[in-house]
């Protein structure tokens, strides 16, 4: 093996002239189909590669390579890019590191992606490409048939390809129509891309800001009403990101109190409280170098939001009983259903901190504001079912398509899920029908006949069943948000047939 460093003066002119060429290049293949031949005649290698994220970023594609001197005839196939079968781009991509191995070895590293030559590729540079906002765009890659480091060659490929993947941008928008946005890759119908279901409208625009924040270090707060789907989006954040090869953690902040909380957030070190036999690891710990996804954020304690703002901003935390601080790399993903601006205003909630969550805010539409995607969700539901319980899938009824397709669903994707469970297990005959789904229908005509007295019941009954659907059943949490002794809501909920089923 030997090292191979660039003549400074010889490789700058090149370097120089590569850039030249380039610039003066109007075709999107020409430019991509240039940039690989620059990296493979500058680094002196057989084998120049270029992958390309799609709008999603999850998919890339071999948009150009140059082998043996020649460009070879465009890849239309593409992979995902979190894809476990070429670990070496993987890590490239999700780690956003540039790699670099000077002894390549068959038996050890996965190389599937390399094109078969009659020699063994021994040497290899890959390294991630950044566009004009610093976020991953794709991959460029070197080998070559002979033991080398690559290494020094990565700073000025990496600019060079920064400075490709800006050209590219502009004759995108170059060539969009006259007074039209560029053309945008939008999610198919299975999704997005993100594992969620769903192409309305609202949906198309949580996909575009998923698109944004995905490698971006910024944190995320997500809201919404309950049932919406947070912790799929949470979750889809870290997988689809840089992150997605480290911890996701999920902690409920309104499911333990303060003391405990704090011990399970934060750590805490022997002798630090009655039973603290040893020292424990909190979560931000156990999610080092991932995701940390804070559920119902607006539920947790004051004292606590102010150690939750000091890792937000310095990166540090300090377990309980302990003097010292550590650093930790976590990226946090907030989530409420509440308004967290009026639980500022009452005092309920830091403003800093609020500020400081709300850098990046993600609303998620409830499901009435979806109503396209409520018979696609319903069919998946209704498959997976299926699936679980060993059955054929279901066939459904017109009637029933047409039921769910009118009705509002307070509880949202959740209520839905669990009404198409439901159904697939009281179905018989293999086919759904509107009997199978317990849906509560307030018509015109009901109201018609209903006296004053009927209209408030139902107003009130809709009230305490949001109320408590909100608060996951809790009825002493319930009772305080609505301002009632707990002895009043229980009469309430009796004297209006409010049962934890319902809930």
């Amino acid at each position: 093996m030997f090292h191979q460093v660039p003549r400074p003066l010889h490789f700058a002119e090149a370097l120089l002239q590569r850039y030249a060429g380039l610039v003066r290049t109007a075709d999107v293949d020409s430019l991509l189909g240039g940039l690989v031949e620059a990296a493979a005649q500058l680094a002196d290698c057989q084998l120049s590669q270029l992958y390309l994220l799609d709008s999603t970023h999850t998919r890339l594609t071999l948009c150009a390579e140059w082998l043996d001197g020649l460009l070879q005839p465009r890849q239309a196939d593409s992979l995902p890019s979190d894809y476990d079968g070429e670990q070496l781009l993987q890590f490239c991509l999700c780690q956003n590191q540039v790699l670099s191995l000077a002894e390549l070895d068959a038996s050890l590293h996965q190389s599937g992606f390399l094109p078969e030559a009659a020699r063994p590729w021994r040497s290899l540079l890959c390294l991630p490409l950044l566009d004009e906002r610093k976020r991953v765009s794709g991959l460029l890659l070197c080998a070559d048939h002979a033991p080398r480091e690559l290494l020094g060659f990565a700073g000025a490929l990496g600019q060079l390809g920064a400075f490709v993947i800006a050209q590219l941008h502009l004759l995108q928008r170059l060539r969009a129509p006259s007074g039209d946005k560029p053309p945008v890759a939008q999610p198919g119908p299975c999704a997005s891309g993100y594992g969620l279901i769903g192409d309305s409208p609202r949906m198309r625009d949580v996909y575009r800001l998923l698109g944004k924040v995905l490698h971006n270090p910024v944190s995320v707060l997500l809201t919404g009403e309950t049932g919406t789907g947070k912790e799929l989006v949470a979750r889809a954040i870290h997988d689809c990101g840089l992150r997605r090869s480290k911890a996701f953690i999920v902690q409920n902040c309104a499911s333990l109190p303060e003391n405990l909380l704090e011990s399970e957030l934060f750590g805490y070190r022997k002798g630090a409280f009655t039973g603290a036999e040893r020292d424990r690891k909190g979560l931000f710990d156990a999610a080092d170098g991932g995701t940390l996804f804070l559920d119902e954020i607006g539920d947790m304690p004051l004292s606590l939001q102010a150690k939750l703002l000091r890792v937000l901003q310095e990166g540090e935390v300090r377990p309980l009983g302990s003097t010292s601080t550590h650093k930790v790399d976590v990226r946090i993903v907030a989530a409420t259903h509440r308004d967290l601006r009026s639980q500022v205003e009452q005092g309920r909630f830091r403003e800093d901190l609020f500020y400081r969550l709300s850098h990046f805010p993600i609303e998620l539409p409830p499901l009435r504001e979806r109503d396209e995607d409520i018979l696609r969700l319903a069919r998946h539901f209704a498959d997976k079912a299926s699936a679980f319980l060993q059955r054929d899938p279901c066939r459904w009824s017109d009637a029933a398509l047409a039921q769910l397709a009118s009705y509002a669903f307070p509880g949202n994707v959740r209520e839905l899920k669990g009404l198409v469970e439901r159904a697939v297990l009281l179905c018989e005959g293999g086919e759904l029908l509107p009997e199978h789904f317990n849906l509560q229908h307030d018509s015109q005509a009901d109201d018609a006949c209903m006296n004053l007295r009927e209209r408030l019941e139902r107003v009130e009954r809709n009230l305490l069943l949001d109320c408590l659907r909100k608060n996951r059943g809790n009825q002493s949490q319930a009772a305080r948000e609505l301002g009632l002794p707990r002895r009043t809501l229980l009469y309430r909920m009796d004297r209006l047939s409010i049962s934890p089923a319902d809930v």
